[in-house]
């Protein structure tokens, strides 16, 4: 695909959005002095492009329409939208933006097109290394293909629409305990349960994923299946009631059943530990082998 075969208009009908750098970089805050600096940036071409004049022309052109930034601010400025035709896909027009005073180069991040009220109309992971570095006080336009998997909108917007950073898509994955949890573990097991957390799979972004990590038949002959209620969206999950089942090392159903869970809330970008316990009656095999189960929601 050509980059720049797409910026042909010189009418932005996208808004910009703006984060400060430490959101996305884990570095400094502002020095208190230098916050209210504005910064102008300026186009920034990598030699490795070869673009034809006209192409420059409408580039600069956009370019130099962009408002100053605060200092040390990371921005994204939505130009126009194209959707192909056979695929479905969102190309998004944008120019990435650096108030910084030295090159940036970013990594994989969530981006997210929003209407005027706010709502996700498209979310997609990008690297935002296959970019390049990014000169100091500069902008670069960019391309950013949204497929139609991403796209949660069918209808694609004409005006008032932004592309937008999912900032909590850079925080690490995190254990969400329940209070009832955090009062009633010692703190070696709440490490334990930390640790195990880093050493799951990762999800792909805004799935919703059940793991389980213990389970045992206790004294009355119910089973307890421990699990993490694993949330990789954007916002936390309120889950209200959910069927359940466990399957053995054979991949035999070992219990089914339906629980009611009061408004549990799951944290976004969490992992939730929680017990069920499926009475005696609900189990089908007696001495199930537990080496290796697996915990899911029954197709």
């Amino acid at each position: 695909m050509n980059i720049f075969s797409f910026f042909k208009k010189t009418i932005k009908t996208g808004h910009d959005s703006t984060v400060d750098s430490f959101e996305l970089m884990q570095e400094g805050l502002l020095k208190s002095q230098e916050a209210d600096n504005e910064v102008t940036t300026t186009l920034s071409i990598s030699p490795e492009w070869n673009i034809s004049k006209e192409q420059e022309y409408v580039l600069k052109f956009l370019s130099n329409d962009l408002p100053p930034l605060k200092v040390d601010q990371l921005s994204l400025s939505g130009i126009d939208i194209d959707e192909e035709q056979n695929s479905g896909a969102w190309n998004v027009q944008a120019f990435l933006r650096s108030s910084l005073d030295r090159p940036v180069s970013l990594g994989k991040v969530e981006l997210m097109v929003l209407d005027a009220d706010e709502t996700i109309l498209a979310a997609q992971e990008f690297d935002l290394s296959e970019m390049g570095t990014l000169p100091a006080a500069s902008d670069r336009p960019w391309i950013f293909k949204f497929e139609k998997k991403n796209v949660l909108n069918s209808l694609m917007p004409t005006s008032d629409w932004t592309l937008s950073f999912n900032v909590r898509s850079l925080v690490p994955h995190s254990l969400d305990l329940d209070p009832s949890w955090s009062e009633a573990l010692p703190e070696d097991q709440i490490k334990a349960l930390e640790e195990l957390i880093t050493e799951l799979p990762d999800l792909k972004p805004r799935v919703f994923n059940i793991t389980g990590f213990q389970a045992d038949i206790i004294k009355d002959g119910s089973l307890a299946a421990s699990v993490f209620l694993r949330n990789a969206n954007t916002r936390q999950i309120q889950l209200d009631k959910i069927p359940l089942e466990i399957l053995d090392a054979s991949g035999n159903q070992v219990a089914k059943g339906s629980f009611k869970l009061d408004s549990l809330i799951v944290k976004a970008n969490s992992s939730k530990p929680w017990t069920f316990i499926f009475p005696k009656q609900m189990i089908n095999i007696n001495n199930p082998d537990l080496s290796k189960w697996t915990a899911r929601i029954p197709k």
